[in-house]
């Protein structure tokens, strides 16, 4: 039987456009989806770059004006892939015109934006989905089950961090990621994903007390100028689940040593989960009992743990980032058809956004904070 096609427009063809473009093709062959999803045009910021990465990845149609894929009646999903400042125009425009929207994380810039693109979803009754890609992790749904199943008690912790080193050295550049309106600093660039990890397994945050750090105050740029930066390298934050959890949470991009150091520490009243995304085919589960020997326990992924098995019919052999990107779109798809999906919803992304947002004033005004 054939399946109807959904036409999606990508806009950005950098690292995360063409991890958008392979998901795409992959997930059309791994999976049994409810539509077969085609990129069939490739827009970004001049129509050379555009058309040079359209037919690298075999995408048919190039634009340099993302609002030729706005206007495309073909169209019926846009995805998103671009700098951050761009996500709220160009969600917004996409939602108006009755396209569905798949954007990367962070979903804005500003709280104000996020905001707004909320709104215009829900205005629009069209289906959203949010690239918080370590979400969709087989054993990150393991562990999400362990949790819900009891086997590890009642949550009593959540320590959380995302941990990289791309911006350590002094020598490291001033680029886009330090300019307030286009990053946001280490918070809003990578800490989303331990913030939307912490609220995905334990629960949401109720209130927060952070601190910010900029290691470095001036970067030298591209023209070997000296440019101030006003953004974080690092984010440090207590905080207070609303089920009376507690924990910390921290962002660093400034963690010499560590490439991907999402990693976090679930302690229940039975056990503990611990977890890095260094090693993101382990889950590590400790359940409490007497014993000289008692400890945790390595669970390696196998084709019993969710998609994995879509992809490898052995456990131990392991899946990659782009796989998990697959199965993200494979999320995607199912919320474009109107199907139950595991999709984080531009609802889902604005709660993060929220906590981010608590913890920025948090560190403006001292003490406690509520999102």
């Amino acid at each position: 039987m054939t399946r109807p096609t959904l036409n999606i427009a990508l806009i950005g063809s950098g690292f995360m456009g063409r991890a958008h473009a392979l998901a795409f093709a992959a997930a059309d062959r791994t999976f049994e989806l409810p539509l077969s999803p085609r990129v069939v045009l490739l827009a970004d910021r001049d129509p050379a770059t555009a058309q040079g990465a359209a037919a690298s990845l075999g995408i048919p149609k190039a634009s340099g004006d993302w609002r030729e894929a706005i206007a495309d009646p073909g169209i019926g999903m846009v995805a998103i892939a671009t700098p951050n400042l761009l996500h709220a125009p160009i969600a917004i425009a996409a939602l108006e015109a009755g396209k569905v929207v798949y954007c990367e994380k962070p979903l804005a810039t500003t709280i104000a934006d996020a905001e707004a693109m909320t709104a215009a979803a829900a205005a629009s009754g069209r289906p959203t989905a949010v690239g918080f890609t370590y979400l969709y992790n087989p054993m990150i749904a393991l562990a999400r089950e362990l949790i819900a199943a009891g086997e590890i008690g009642e949550v009593t912790a959540f320590r959380g961090i995302h941990a990289e080193d791309f911006m350590a050295s002094a020598d490291a550049p001033f680029n886009w990621r330090c300019e307030p309106d286009q990053a946001g600093g280490a918070l809003a660039d990578i800490g989303s994903h331990i913030i939307a990890m912490a609220q995905h397994l334990a629960g949401d945050i109720a209130s927060v007390a952070g601190r910010l750090h900029t290691a470095y105050p001036t970067r030298r740029d591209a023209e070997g100028t000296d440019r101030a930066v006003t953004v974080d390298d690092q984010m440090d934050a207590v905080v207070a689940f609303a089920n009376g959890a507690t924990g910390t949470l921290a962002a660093s991009w400034i963690a010499s040593g560590h490439k991907m150091g999402l990693s976090f520490e679930i302690s229940g009243t039975k056990g503990s989960i611990s977890f890095t995304q260094e090693q993101f085919n382990e889950l590590k589960l400790y359940r409490a009992g007497p014993g000289r020997t008692n400890g945790f326990t390595t669970i390696c992924a196998g084709p019993e743990h969710g998609d994995y098995g879509a992809f490898c019919p052995a456990p131990g052999h392991q899946i990659g980032y782009n796989d998990l990107k697959t199965i993200e779109v494979k999320a995607a798809v199912e919320a474009a058809a109107g199907l139950p999906s595991a999709a984080k919803s531009f609802a889902d992304a604005l709660a993060v956004e929220r906590v981010a947002d608590a913890i920025r004033r948090s560190h403006r005004e001292g003490g406690w904070v509520r999102p």
